[in-house]
């Protein structure tokens, strides 16, 4: 055995969407992954549901998150640095950075949407309008529900 080390110069990277997400690995036989997620300005995610519980700690910026349930409205959190957020399996959320600065959180969460996240992943940013009904499918193959209507 080695003892593993990511550095931001070797650590597997990919873009989702706008957001950059470095991969930092897991325990051996855990299926609980750690992620440093960058969200710039105005970037988020729709609403949606999935099995993997989330914990979200934000080390930079503010990330509001809202939490859906049928006829209320929703819960709106906003996250500032040192706050973590637990969500979780199936609880109707999203997040979103409105603060006009970026946001940089570490997240854990299940290889199930570790996986989602490489498969719709990109090496370099994307610089045109992301390919909706590619990340539906993939949405689809790995469980995640997008929520129709969430007001």
């Amino acid at each position: 055995m080695t003892i593993d080390v990511n550095t931001p110069s070797n650590a597997d990277c990919r873009w989702v969407v706008a957001d950059k997400i470095r991969f930092l690995g897991n325990f051996p036989g855990s299926s609980i992954e750690l992620l440093d997620i960058e969200v710039p300005a105005g970037s988020g995610t729709p609403p949606h549901t999935h099995e993997s519980a989330e914990l979200f700690y934000v080390l930079e910026g503010e990330l509001t998150l809202r939490q859906f349930g049928s006829e209320v409205p929703p819960v709106v959190i906003h996250a500032g640095p040192g706050t973590s957020v637990r969500i979780p399996s199936r609880v109707p959320h999203n997040y979103v950075n409105e603060s006009g600065k970026p946001v940089r959180m570490l997240v854990m969460l299940e290889a199930s949407m570790v996986a989602f996240f490489r498969d719709i992943g990109s090496a370099e940013p994307a610089s045109s309008v992301p390919d909706f009904a590619r990340i539906g499918a993939a949405m689809e193959r790995h469980g995640i529900e997008a929520l129709a209507s969430a007001a």
